[in-house]
């Protein structure tokens, strides 16, 4: 039985946790993300902080930039793009596609030549010259950026017209990953968070390309004209210039 005096406090308790049950699913809301497919691994893991911290939650799709440009001209029903470039952005930006003040490069990407086969590439890269090889997987230029600083870099070594026979070509980072990793080419320029977590690259052997090598992979994020007004994109745009998503991305590579 409880005490007279007490019953109050206890009202005024249930009052409380009502008002924030209320509160709670009000505040929380939903964000569509398109994703470069470089920033997959990372983005997986900020998204789940995201929602445990703020109650937002982030829907991610993942792709080539190249391609979700076209959709979010198209009407695509993304609110904020993660690109793997900044021209994307800017792009969307001065034709009216997404807000100017969103816009920051949330990180900068890293280019590697990796092969699963351990010993297989050297420190230098100088595999490259060796030509003991069939098949070089490379991003396709025109749609992923990953891919011009690939050509850029075989441009400076001067390879590019003796390995363009041998090139397989991947419409984004992920299949470009996806043919080395098959066996389908035995090394191929790939994103440095594709094979690395906490620091480490996990498997195989690999040459971290020079940044001297090609221009800086810029990545910018934007809010699109379908986020405007949506508080959770503006929440995530927040939490990803915070240290805890930055430690993520760091921990795949990544700097700023």
């Amino acid at each position: 039985m409880n005490h007279p005096s007490i019953r109050p406090v206890l009202r005024l308790a249930a009052l409380a946790a009502a008002c924030l049950a209320a509160w709670l699913p009000a505040q929380a809301a939903e964000v569509a993300v398109a994703v470069a497919s470089n920033f997959t691994a990372p983005m997986k893991q900020i998204a789940q902080d995201f929602a445990r911290d703020t109650g937002h939650t982030a829907q991610l799709s993942f792709g080539a930039t190249g391609k979700f440009y076209a959709q979010i001209v198209n009407g695509g029903p993304f609110e904020v793009l993660l690109a793997a470039d900044d021209t994307t952005p800017e792009k969307l930006v001065r034709e009216g596609h997404a807000l100017a003040a969103s816009r920051f490069t949330y990180s900068t990407g890293q280019l590697v030549l990796w092969s699963p086969r351990a010993g297989f590439v050297d420190s230098q890269g100088e595999v490259l010259r060796s030509g003991d090889f069939r098949h070089i997987s490379v991003a396709n230029p025109r749609l992923a950026p990953y891919g011009v600083a690939a050509m850029q870099t075989l441009d400076k070594l001067g390879l590019t017209a003796t390995l363009q026979p041998r090139m397989v070509t991947g419409e984004n980072i992920a299949q470009t990953y996806q043919f080395v990793a098959s066996g389908n080419a035995q090394l191929g320029f790939v994103a440095l968070s594709q094979v690395m977590e906490n620091g480490k690259i996990i498997s195989g052997s690999a040459w971290q390309v020079p940044a001297s090598m090609h221009e800086p992979i810029r990545q910018d994020a934007v809010v699109l004209n379908k986020g405007k007004d949506n508080e959770a994109a503006t929440a995530l745009m927040d939490y990803l210039r915070g240290e805890k998503a930055r430690a993520v991305m760091k921990s795949f590579g990544y700097s700023f």
